[in-house]
């Protein structure tokens, strides 16, 4: 049988750190990685999230960024008024028959 694989986690501050060694310590992207025991590419994109959102990157389980936030919030509302709209056609639908 093959190796089974583990996914791991790490927590803001892992990553944060982990970003900060090769920012602010002027190391090597490879070498900081190497030592962590996480591939490169992982921590190329820690680099990228923190650089491109800042505090709002690594949002953490269950939780999302602002951005995603917003557009589930906007999604919910549209939901919510096109209910609202097919109930008030329905209604405008019954009164007018009735009128007739």
């Amino acid at each position: 049988m093959g190796k089974e694989s583990i996914r791991r986690s790490f927590d803001r501050a892992f990553k944060e750190e982990a970003v900060r060694l090769v920012t602010d310590g002027g190391r090597r992207v490879s070498e900081v990685a190497r030592e962590l025991g996480i591939h490169e590419n992982l921590l190329h994109k820690w680099k990228s999230k923190l650089t491109e959102d800042g505090d709002s990157a690594f949002p953490g389980k269950g939780r999302l960024s602002p951005d995603q936030e917003e557009l589930r919030r906007l999604r919910k509302e549209n939901t919510d008024l096109r209910e609202e709209r097919d109930i008030l056609k329905k209604a405008v639908s019954i009164f007018s028959s009735r009128r007739k």
